[in-house]
């Protein structure tokens, strides 16, 4: 997948790992990137950023909860060929306790919304001569952490949601990539400090860091994009202890660094 003159839309496009996405497309040539969020007013700032970039943004209100939203979004932005599925939701606390409505809103978000992009923008990105399609997962699919509630699961499922559809979009000239980041300085990660304070014992990547290493891995053609070193740790004990992962990933709230 080429950056350079793409047409791109990324969601949660108004902080964290989504706003330096937009930024890192802009800087790669990326024609026109589409940058959505649920408040439309958080993305102040976003249109003229970088050099060159006015008139290249265009803000996009979006909810991946509402299927008219999602459809209007396809329908505004149907020159679309590059689609990033970064909007998520989490809530904290153990499955066993916390508030249902809250589990259900964690999984309608992260698993349910993001199809409901996959449906309505395969046929786009088709349409507009092939391309790829990006969603960002996290290195917690990996491992049910406790303490993170439905999050784990809900990127778990989603794992399994890329997996499928790859094999279907292929045929279709669509390539679709897995990001499994690890901590990145984003206001998740702050609020999730909070609560489990060991994970601020590991050297978090920054948002602009992690952006460039997701388009690296699309521009490589990356099936699983690890963006951080974290996260690479997390890939390569895939490959040769995936039980340590698990351990390494469900501690991580309570044991320090191990090198």
């Amino acid at each position: 997948m080429r950056i350079q003159d793409a047409v791109v839309l990324v969601t949660g496009a108004n902080r964290g790992i989504g706003r330096a996405l937009v930024a890192g497309f802009l800087e790669r040539g990326a024609a026109r990137v589409h940058a959505a969020a649920r408040d439309p007013r958080t993305l102040e700032g976003l249109v003229g950023q970088g050099a060159g970039a006015a008139g290249r943004v265009v803000p996009l209100a979006l909810d991946i909860t509402d299927p008219a939203a999602v459809a209007a979004a396809a329908e505004a932005a149907s020159e679309v060929n590059l689609l990033v599925n970064n909007a998520g939701l989490h809530a904290m606390g153990h499955v066993l306790d916390m508030d249902l409505e809250s589990v259900e809103a964690v999984m309608r978000t992260n698993w349910l919304g993001t199809l409901r992009m996959l449906r309505a923008f395969a046929p786009v990105v088709e349409r507009n001569g092939g391309g790829a399609i990006v969603n960002v997962i996290s290195v917690g699919a990996f491992a049910g952490t406790p303490q993170l509630g439905p999050y784990p699961a809900s990127k778990a499922a989603l794992n399994m949601l890329t997996q499928a559809v790859r094999e279907d979009l292929a045929p279709r000239g669509i390539s679709v990539h897995a990001v499994f980041p690890g901590p990145v300085e984003t206001d998740m990660l702050r609020y999730a400090v909070e609560h489990l304070p060991g994970i601020g014992s590991y050297t978090a990547a920054t948002a602009d860091e992690a952006a460039a290493a997701i388009l690296d891995g699309i521009e490589a053609g990356a099936d699983e994009i690890f963006p951080d070193p974290f996260a690479e740790r997390v890939r390569d004990g895939l490959r040769t202890d995936p039980k340590g992962v698990e351990r390494l990933l469900i501690d991580v709230e309570k044991s320090p660094p191990r090198d």
